[in-house]
């Protein structure tokens, strides 16, 4: 997978066959003159390269980015560029920055995620002899639908839904707080200082553009993981949708039983 950074003028708009082309013409950073400074460096640091890693090692980095990508869906050929999700992570684990809880049956969530990624590489070692990263896309579905469905209330000695909670929580926090999916579901960006003004359904701002394609939704079109040919690509490939038995269920929530404020 490419390393280089992500270059949205090289990159933008997507094509439609890659769910582009809804919102022509909109591009979130043209807005970046109405935001405040912070908000402007926050915005450019994740455009323009996350901080050398710091929390994963090397082998930890090259699962996390493998893991997170199949989770969103992303695919990148080579010379392909796209969100660099493990180094997203990297810095929240290495500044701390938590969802402020986690559940009583798991480490916290930097061990979480040492045990866990070194957990689903020795799964992938034990099915096809070598690291999860150097597995082909196919092969990383199949061991993560594995950790979806897990039967047991144990894999590699961790609840299997509290892994699949962290990693998709963690996956879809870093994939839309990136500008350049910001683009892809048309959203206009932080709205600090100025504001919004058409609030209510169906209301734009004047800078907002309209869904070119409103009835046209690419979860529901039919494709080998629609159709059921290949369930871990149906499991893990739908971004920013978390599947039924991990998300949405009375033991997911941060305030009931089982979670601990961290």
């Amino acid at each position: 997978m490419s390393n280089q950074r992500y270059r949205p003028r090289d990159t933008l708009p997507l094509s439609p066959e890659d769910g582009g082309g809804r919102f022509p013409g909109f591009n979130v950073m043209g807005q970046e003159k109405h935001w405040d400074e912070a908000t402007r460096a926050a915005i450019h640091a994740r455009l323009h390269g996350q901080p050398a890693v710091r929390f994963f090692t090397q082998l930890e980095e090259a699962t996390a980015k493998c893991l997170l990508d199949r989770l969103m869906g992303q695919r990148a050929e080579p010379g392909d560029e796209t969100v660099d999700l493990a180094r997203m992570v990297d810095t929240r684990l290495a500044e701390n920055q938590t969802d402020g809880w986690h559940y009583d049956t798991m480490p916290r969530d930097s061990e979480a995620w040492r045990a866990s990624l070194a957990a689903i590489n020795e799964d992938a070692h034990d099915r096809h002899g070598r690291d999860f990263a150097e597995c082909d896309e196919d092969e990383q579905c199949d061991l993560l639908e594995a950790v979806r469905t897990w039967g047991d209330d144990r894999w590699h000695d961790l609840p299997p839904a509290q892994v699949w909670s962290l990693w998709t929580r963690y996956a879809a926090t870093a994939f839309y707080s990136h500008p350049a999916v910001w683009n892809e579901i048309g959203f206009g960006g932080p709205a600090y200082p100025r504001g919004y003004k058409e609030l209510g359904i169906d209301k734009r701002e004047p800078y907002e553009v309209p869904d070119a394609r409103p009835d046209d939704d690419p979860l529901r079109r039919p494709g080998p993981a629609r159709e059921g040919r290949n369930s871990a690509r149906h499991a893990t490939g739908q971004a920013g949708r978390a599947p039924s038995s991990s998300r949405g269920s009375g033991d997911d929530q941060a305030d009931e039983k089982g979670a601990d404020r961290s």
